[in-house]
């Protein structure tokens, strides 16, 4: 199949003055061009994609799209527009073939993994083939497939929903991170409800400062829902103000969750075991559930996969039921074992507002000590780190600091700027050596969360990823 380069550029540049050119594809990487593809010259980080150009003729591309003028190769037109990632997004659109019908984003800084997981189960108690994806990768059923980026790249994600879309699933819940909101990889597509989550301080390595990082999120309501979409808003987060704006601006239904909630109002929560019993009023009527997982913030995901999945295809009164029975996401406070009497979690948090809300969800289950291992990923935002350690000082018993995922960075600095805040810290060096010192020390009663890395099997250091899970760690420890 060929398509026309006009059509694929319509809106976002003058088509009379494009060439009629038809390609087969498209692609933003020189490597993998082949004959017959346009070829979409992005902006890097590090270098500018037009600098590849004469790789990707001379691998096959009849056409360079860029958002700047670039030094032409023989026979081959150049197009400029003024925004190339949102031009490449939506040529990825119309070029994989079509998509699920019912789509469903999710941003805020935490929780995106486990709400977009909870839909996909709540859509399955519904006889509904759903699939989700993100941090996790994609997960359809009982297949999954891992991926590298929360938000994939834009080719990478419309041949995935078109291959969901082939296999009968027309049904997917995606998480937008601002990365992916930012570099429009979601552009291309309108979600027929989104959800907003919480806000805290995250990627200031990358955004210029808090409000730009806010700005990245609100794209999803603002740009990418269906006019006559949802909106879902977790009002008790003192951020959502603006994503409740953004909604009403957009023409969207907005339904609010939380304490005061419109759409779900939460009215207390209890601890049962390892679960909690939430009882509220959904569009005004009691409601009770037994969620077995840990942490306030654990009910408000499953609230706000509820108010979505309702609004895309699930049925209200079987979508309650189907929260007894949620799973949670590998490496979302999960409960992984347990040593002399002593539970073990470990939790994805590597940001200060992650690290302060796992460790307040587990204090309630602690009867002697809460310990607490983690660290900080090197070439990122260094501002957290003393922030980090203050919380963890302030809310476990004992604290570990080891590294995370280093990187480029000395590993040793990045554990001294934890520990300047972190008031009688152990530091142990080696992330394994520090889960099972931590692991050897505990006692009945005590809780142990492993913190900051959660589902990755990686550690990076240097320029190497190597095999690494806090999971086998664990599992090694407790059977030693």
């Amino acid at each position: 199949m060929t398509f026309s380069l006009p059509d694929l550029l319509i809106g976002l540049v003058d088509a009379d003055a494009i060439e009629a050119v038809n390609v087969n594809a498209v692609n933003c990487n020189s490597r993998e061009i082949k004959q017959g593809e346009a070829f979409f010259a992005l902006p890097g980080l590090s270098a500018h994609g037009d600098a590849y150009c004469a790789q990707a003729v001379k691998n096959g591309a009849v056409v360079i799209i860029s958002d700047r003028e670039v030094v032409p190769c023989p026979g081959v037109g150049v197009v400029v527009v003024q925004d190339v990632r949102k031009a490449y997004a939506q040529a990825a659109a119309k070029t994989c073939g079509k998509q699920p019908q019912n789509l469903i984003g999710v941003t805020g800084t935490s929780g995106k993994t486990s709400v977009v997981s909870f839909i996909e189960q709540i859509w399955a108690a519904n006889d509904i083939l759903g699939a989700s994806i993100g941090t996790l990768g994609v997960s359809v059923g009982d297949k999954k497939v891992g991926g590298a980026l929360t938000t994939p790249d834009s080719l990478s994600l419309h041949k995935s929903l078109a291959l969901l879309k082939s296999g009968g699933c027309n049904h997917v819940a995606l998480e937008a991170s601002s990365h992916g909101l930012d570099q429009r990889r979601l552009d291309g597509l309108k979600f027929n409800a989104v959800g907003f989550t919480n806000l805290s301080r995250d990627h200031l390595d990358y955004h210029a400062d808090e409000d730009e990082y806010r700005e990245a999120k609100l794209r999803l309501f603002r740009d990418l829902l269906a006019g006559d979409g949802y909106a879902v808003v977790n009002s008790d987060d003192p951020e959502h103000m603006p994503f409740m704006f953004a909604a009403l601006d957009s023409g969207a239904t907005l339904l609010t969750i939380g304490e005061e909630g419109a759409f779900f109002e939460i009215s207390e929560v209890k601890i049962e075991g390892f679960g909690q019993r939430v009882t509220g009023k959904m569009v005004g009527e009691p409601v009770s559930f037994l969620l077995p997982l840990v942490g306030h913030f654990q009910v408000d995901n499953a609230v706000m996969a509820l108010a979505l999945s309702t609004q895309v295809g699930a049925d209200p009164e079987k979508s309650v039921q189907a929260l007894n029975h949620l799973k949670g996401a590998k490496g979302r406070l999960e409960h992984v074992g347990e040593k002399n009497g002593a539970a073990i979690f470990v939790d994805y948090a590597h940001k200060p507002a992650a690290l302060e809300l796992a460790l307040e969800a587990l204090r309630p289950y602690v009867k002697n000590e809460l310990i607490v291992v983690f660290g900080a990923g090197g070439d990122r935002d260094k501002g957290k780190r003393p922030m980090m350690g203050e919380i963890a000082a302030r809310l476990a018993d004992k604290v570990i600091i080891t590294d995370d995922n280093p990187r480029t960075e000395n590993a040793s600095n990045i554990r001294k700027e934890i520990m300047q805040s972190a008031k009688g810290a152990k530091e142990i060096a080696g992330r394994e050596d520090a889960i099972k010192a931590a692991i050897a020390d505990l006692k009945e009663g005590d809780v142990l969360l492993i913190a900051g890395k959660g589902h990755e099997e990686y550690q990076i250091i240097g320029t190497k990823k190597l095999k690494f899970s806090d999971h086998n760690v664990v599992k090694s420890a407790i059977e030693a």
